[in-house]
C-alpha cells in the first residue's frame, strides 16, 4: 500500500479567510435514506453546506448523486415512502425545518423558501390558467383581494420579461413555450419575496439562447433582493455563469467544495476533474480536449468499501479501496474528500521545501 504523507496540508489550508455573513440556510450532516425491499439505502449521506444572503451556491453531480433529494429535504417535500430524513439538521434563519409541524412548514414553503422544479410543463397545472395559478400562490401567503393578487401577477410576469403580460395571464400552460413556462415558474417562486430560492436544473430543457436569458434573469432577481440562491445542475457551464461557490456531490456524499474560480482553476478531486473535462465550455476555458469519465455511478445498494469513486478513478491506490476519505480543507476555501488530492498536495509541499 502506498503511504500518504500528511505534512504541509494543514499549512496550505490555513490562509486567512474572509468573514462571511450569517447564513440564511445551514444544512448540517443531513442524512436522507431510501427504505426499499433491498434495505435502507443512503441517498444523501452527511451533507453539510451553508448559503449566505445574496450568495449563489451550485450543487453539481451526475444524475443519482443526491442533489435533488437534498433540495426536496430542505423543502420538506421528500416522497415518503420511500425517502425519509434520518439524521442531521436543516436550519433556516436558525429554525430547524425538520422539527416544524406540517402546518408551520406550509407557512415557510413558498413564502420564505421557494423552489423552481426541473420541468415547468409538468409542474404547472394544465387545466388552470397561468393567472389562476399565480393568483393562488400569492393569496396563499398574503391577505390581499383577488383583484390585488391579479395586479401583482401581471407585475410578476413583467418582471420575468413575459411580453403582453396582462393578456398572457389568461393563457393555459400548453399555450406557452418551454422558456415562457420556465419564466412563469420563476414568477410563482418569487411571488412572495422569498429569502431563499432553490432552482433544480432550471435550464435543462431549454435551448442555449433561452438558457442564457433565464440565468441572467435569476441573477438580476437576486441582485435586486439579496436573496440566497441554490442552483442544482449537472452543467458546469451554468456553474461558471452563475455561482459563487460550488458543492460537488457523488453517490450521496459531498466530495469537493470551493469558490467557483478556485474550482475551475485547480479542481482537487478526480471526479471534479472528470466533470470539467467532459464540459465543452470548461474545456474551451482551460484548453485541451473533451474526455469522458469511465464507468457509471455505483448503485446505492452496491457502494464499495472506501471511496465510492474508486472504480472510475484513474489515480486510485490501495488506501482508496480500504478507507473512506473524509472531507477536509486542503487549500484556502477549498475542501475535498480524496486521498489522491492529499498526496498530490503533500508532494508539492515537499518539493517546494527541498
Amino acid at each position: 500500500m502506498r503511504s500518504t504523507p500528511s505534512f504541509g496540508i494543514a499549512e496550505l489550508a490555513t490562509a486567512p479567510v474572509l468573514s462571511r455573513p450569517p447564513p440564511i440556510l445551514a444544512i448540517d450532516k443531513l442524512q436522507v435514506s431510501l427504505f426499499t425491499r433491498r434495505g435502507v439505502l443512503p441517498a444523501v449521506d452527511g451533507l453539510s453546506l451553508e448559503v449566505a444572503p445574496g450568495e449563489t451556491v451550485a450543487i453539481v453531480g451526475e444524475s443519482g448523486c443526491g442533489k435533488s433529494l437534498a433540495a426536496l429535504a430542505v423543502m420538506r417535500l421528500l416522497p415518503e415512502p420511500p425517502a425519509r430524513i434520518v439524521g442531521g439538521a436543516v436550519r433556516f434563519l436558525g429554525r430547524d425545518l425538520a422539527a416544524l409541524s406540517d402546518r408551520e412548514m406550509q407557512r415557510v414553503r413558498g413564502r420564505d423558501i421557494s423552489m423552481i422544479f426541473q420541468d415547468p410543463m409538468t409542474s404547472l397545472d394544465p387545466v388552470l390558467t397561468v393567472g389562476d395559478q399565480l393568483i393562488e400562490a400569492i393569496r396563499q401567503h398574503t391577505e390581499v383581494s383577488r383583484r390585488e393578487a391579479r395586479n401583482r401577477a401581471v407585475e410578476l410576469l413583467r418582471q420575468v420579461r413575459i411580453p403582453d403580460a396582462e393578456r398572457r395571464l389568461d393563457d393555459y400552460p400548453h399555450q406557452m413555450s418551454g422558456g415562457m413556462s420556465q419564466r412563469v415558474m420563476i414568477a410563482m417562486a418569487i411571488a412572495c419575496g422569498p429569502q431563499l430560492l432553490i432552482a433544480d436544473e432550471p435550464t435543462t430543457a431549454l435551448d442555449v439562447t433561452v438558457q442564457a436569458q433565464i440565468l441572467e434573469l435569476l441573477k438580476e432577481l437576486q441582485t435586486g433582493s439579496g436573496m440566497g440562491l441554490i442552483i442544482i445542475t449537472h452543467d458546469l457551464g451554468v456553474v461558471a455563469e452563475t455561482a459563487d461557490r460550488v458543492v460537488v456531490m457523488y453517490a450521496g456524499r459531498k466530495v469537493e467544495e470551493a469558490r467557483v474560480g478556485a474550482l475551475f482553476e485547480r479542481p482537487l478531486h478526480p471526479y471534479t476533474r472528470g466533470l470539467l473535462g467532459a464540459t465543452p465550455s470548461a474545456v474551451r476555458r482551460r484548453g485541451g480536449r473533451l474526455v469522458e469519465i469511465a464507468g457509471s455511478v455505483p448503485a446505492l445498494s452496491e457502494l464499495p468499501v472506501g471511496c465510492a469513486f474508486q472504480n472510475r478513478c484513474p489515480d486510485v491506490f490501495d488506501r482508496c479501496r480500504a478507507e473512506r476519505p473524509v472531507l477536509a480543507p486542503l487549500l484556502p476555501q477549498q475542501s475535498a474528500a480524496c486521498f489522491v488530492a492529499e498526496e498530490e498536495l503533500s508532494r508539492n509541499v515537499a518539493a517546494v521545501g527541498t
